[in-house]
């Protein structure tokens, strides 16, 4: 299924993404469950959109797991035929952006593993902070690696503690007490369902139900895509057990303290559907609270308020809801542009944003326009839209952006480049403003994070710098170039 043409990275619109999208699924009736993890994928699209796979397995059958993996989009790596042809009662499922390890057919997940128990299929999200050392140390034991993703080290861990664990489940446990940093892991062994997430909750997980058939995603979108109701979330540090002899069975044995908990603000801000709810909150709601708390501490005047598609649209909401000023929409996207598109050569006149994104010149012309975005990373994507706005006939272009300056890297999933390439680091927003060509700019301001996700503890070490557990030393993102 890979492409064997060549294909140039363009940054996406808002220039920030999230490692990828997991899927876990067990029919206790017997039933094939391949097109249930499909259009469980096709709902977690926007978490990844670099590769993705499906691992099959048929706990009545000869313990034969049938294994699909490609780049590209789901309905581009998957047809009616290959999901025919993959039959079986458990399955795990994956969508794929890289953060760690390039972008590569070998890099694609689930990984599946063959031992001396069984096989093992697991699907990961997130990054470890201290794979470098692990992967070393198994290499030197003997391991054999076969990609360039931390999630081959959880998955050879798993196996090797299952050796002398009494069940699936303690050697996921077991690994646990080794790995650190980000993880949600979706695990099928041979009879069981498993999944977990790392103690500070950086990445989601919830649990979903039906009829009698158990479902674990990343997010509750997905559930529903697939007329599964929603149970509940897996808790930070928490491992779930499902098969049918037990149900579900919880060790919540590595759960922190509430306040130590750390979730990635930005599944709010930006990475989740805004149909999905993860920890108890709407990420619509958090969003809409976000441009409510813009339009509060940076009001202007203006004639319009409009979002930047699609994490930018419910925010801009939220900002005329509050500040009473019309909400309008002044972009048209292309759908059909995914994360891997031939980037248009300089010789060429079409910029990369316009083929992405067009403006509708009858809604802006002759208007003060506040344009809401989620973030502005680099800066080279916002002052190509605030041109658009102008070019399109608008008056002035007063910049919103619903999260704090970007200040500091990510090593938890999240591919936030280095404070260098980062255009806030060492300037004012002044000097953003009038690199971007806004009229004006201001940013949501810090201290409202936390009303925003009703006081969930989070993660803002992108903003501060103080993070949740000690970054490595040594950047561990991985050889993907940006």
């Amino acid at each position: 299924m890979e492409s064997t043409k060549v294909f140039e990275m363009e940054e996406d619109l808002n220039g920030l993404h999230e490692e990828c999208g997991v899927f876990g699924i067990y029919d206790f009736d017997g039933g094939d469950v391949a097109s249930s993890v499909y259009y469980g994928l096709l709902a977690l699209q926007h978490r990844g959109q670099e590769s993705c796979g499906i691992a099959v397995g048929d706990t009545d059958g000869p313990r034969k797991v049938t294994t699909h993996k490609g780049m590209g989009l789901v309905n581009e790596v998957f047809t009616p035929e290959i999901l025919e042809e993959m039959h079986g009662d458990i399955a795990v499922g994956h969508t794929r952006y890289s953060t760690a390890g390039s972008s590569t057919r070998e890099n694609a997940q689930p990984l599946v593993l063959n031992y001396i128990k069984g096989t093992l299929a697991v699907a990961h999200n997130g990054n470890l902070i201290n794979a470098p050392q692990l992967r070393h140390e198994l290499e030197y034991s003997g391991a054999i690696f076969q990609t360039t993703i931390d999630s081959e080290v959880i998955a050879y861990h798993i196996a090797r503690e299952r050796v002398n664990a009494k069940s699936a489940e303690e050697a996921v446990a077991r690994a646990m007490d080794k790995i650190q940093g980000a993880y949600s892991l979706v695990v099928m062994s041979p009879r069981k369902l498993i999944g977990a997430r790392d103690p500070y909750g950086f990445r989601p997980l919830c649990i979903g139900k039906r009829d009698n058939t158990y479902i674990l995603a990343s997010e509750t979108c997905a559930l529903h895509t697939i007329g599964a109701e929603f149970v509940r979330d897996v808790e930070p540090g928490e491992i779930v057990s499902i098969s049918p002899k037990t149900g579900i069975v919880s060790d919540k044995s590595r759960c922190l303290p509430k306040e130590k908990e750390a979730r990635c603000v930005f599944e709010y801000i930006y990475f989740a559907r805004p149909d999905s709810h993860i920890d108890g909150i709407s990420v619509y709601s958090s969003r809409i609270r976000a441009g409510k708390y813009l339009a509060m501490d940076s009001p202007v005047e203006a004639d319009l308020v409009v979002g930047v598609p699609e994490s930018g649209n419910a925010a801009a909401l939220g900002y005329s809801l509050q500040s009473g000023i019309p909400y309008g929409t002044a972009f048209v996207k292309n759908s059909y542009i995914g994360r891997t598109f031939i980037k248009p050569k300089q010789s060429n006149r079409e910029s990369s944003v316009q083929v992405k994104l067009n403006v509708l010149k009858e809604a802006v012309n002759g208007k003060r326009v506040i344009m809401i975005d989620d973030s502005i990373v680099r800066g080279t994507t916002s002052d190509r839209i605030v041109k658009m706005l102008r070019d399109a006939g608008a008056t002035e272009v007063h910049m919103r952006v619903s999260s704090p300056p970007f200040l500091y890297p990510c090593y938890f999933g999240t591919d936030v480049p280095a404070r260098e390439q980062l255009i806030a680091y060492n300037r004012s927003v002044e000097e953003i403003r009038q690199i971007i060509g806004a009229d004006s700019l201001a940013y949501l301001e810090l201290d409202r994070l936390k009303d925003m996700v009703d006081g969930l503890p989070c993660c803002s070490g992108c903003f501060t710098g103080k993070y949740p557990l000690d970054p490595p030393k040594e950047d561990i993102r991985g050889d993907y170039e940006r």
